[in-house]
């Protein structure tokens, strides 16, 4: 049985949820979720928490309680607080320029990459101290921001002699020593 499967979720304040013809709905500040719950997942809501049961005992619904309970977290979590992911333009002459709902990147190659942000997501262009252009994208659905900075970081990832490249706020590239190191060792 899934042990974490089986604790409540608390509601907080000013936070609605509803569960009506297999969707759950979770609005708060932030804005308003939607997510579809499976037929062998019961979804119970009383005195200010959710509770996540099945219907009949198996394998397969012992894994969706789990995961059901996982989403409503996230949802619950995102319309309270919201989500952030933070990418870095490492590179001569690399920028990010945003225009209505597109982000153009110039990113090295001999075109820009034009990007359309989804609908639900705030993009913010910035620089840091070391004037290494920035982009911040928030949003309440935790799915959407991270496939949405994944699809930023896919345009130029990060390569790993020199680190120029597309990379979150934060991580660590391995670097190689290269052809002029590897040929003084002899």
């Amino acid at each position: 049985m899934s042990r974490l499967g089986k604790k409540p979720i608390t509601i907080p304040e000013k936070v609605k949820v509803e569960f009506k013809n297999g969707t759950l709905e979770v609005s708060g500040a932030n804005g308003k979720l939607s997510q579809s719950i499976s037929d062998e997942i019961n979804v119970k809501i009383e005195n200010s928490a959710v509770t996540v049961e099945q219907k009949q005992p198996s394998r397969q619904a012992n894994m969706l309680q789990g995961l059901t309970r996982g989403l409503i977290c996230n949802m619950i979590e995102g319309v309270t607080t919201g989500y952030k992911k933070e990418l870095e333009l490492n590179g001569l002459g690399f920028k990010a320029v945003m225009s209505g709902k597109l982000i153009t990147l110039t990113v090295g190659y001999s075109h820009t990459v034009t990007l359309e942000i989804p609908e639900g997501l705030k993009v913010v262009v910035g620089m840091t101290q070391d004037k290494v252009p920035t982009l911040t994208i928030t949003g309440c659905d935790k799915q959407k921001v991270g496939a949405f900075a994944a699809q930023v970081r896919a345009v130029k990832p990060p390569e790993p002699y020199k680190g120029f490249g597309i990379k979150y706020f934060g991580e660590k590239i391995i670097r190689k020593a290269g052809k002029a190191a590897a040929g003084s060792k002899k």
